[in-house]
């Protein structure tokens, strides 16, 4: 694992040594090319919850690492964290879209960082469907009209501000962005 990896991960202070030991697993020794980390809080009403999205760019495959933490199972002040490793190999990553959002673009410079960017990657590792009753448009009919619904894909979405996130962070996933259009281009 990169030291650059280890560096960013021991900055975003979110359980370091567990975040290390699930990325140095789901790496395997292969080579990174690219990384990004992103610490998150969430307000729920009873807590504060944590959240941390890694991506890893490695020859093959793009991993994005999600920890999360929160009440233990008996919720008597235990606490726990889980971490998710989601794998895609870059052969069958089919979209990406790099969104720039920028406030008042009257004042952007070639140069200037945009104010948001969101990255969304078409990886096909998760399908969402979703089913309801069908009907007729009787609402007198007691038939069975089976069920209707659709498929949507569950894709890695990633967003960083620089009023929240700060202007490394935009950057940061800037280059990310850029190394794996690059390697998409590479595959086509």
């Amino acid at each position: 694992m990169p030291q650059t990896l280890e560096e960013s991960v021991a900055v975003a202070g979110y359980y370091p040594a567990l975040a290390t030991t699930v990325l140095r697993s789901a790496i395997a020794g292969e080579d990174v090319h690219a990384h990004f980390v992103q610490t998150e809080t969430t307000f729920d009403t009873a807590e504060v919850r944590r959240h941390m999205t890694v991506l890893v760019l490695t020859d093959s495959r793009l991993m994005r690492v999600h920890m999360d933490d929160g009440v233990g199972p008996t919720g008597e002040n235990t606490h726990e964290a889980q971490a998710t490793v989601e794998t895609s190999l870059v052969s069958n990553l089919r979209t990406m879209a790099l969104t720039h959002v920028v406030h008042h673009p009257e004042t952007f410079k070639e140069g200037d960082l945009p104010s948001e960017l969101v990255l969304a990657v078409g990886n096909g590792i998760h399908t969402r469907i979703e089913l309801e009753p069908a009907t007729c448009g009787d609402q007198n009919c007691e038939a069975d009209h089976g069920y209707t619904g659709g498929i949507t894909g569950d894709d890695t979405l990633v967003r960083v501000s620089a009023i929240a996130d700060g202007a490394d962070a935009v950057r940061a996933l800037q280059d990310f962005a850029a190394t794996l259009q690059r390697r998409l281009g590479e595959k086509a």
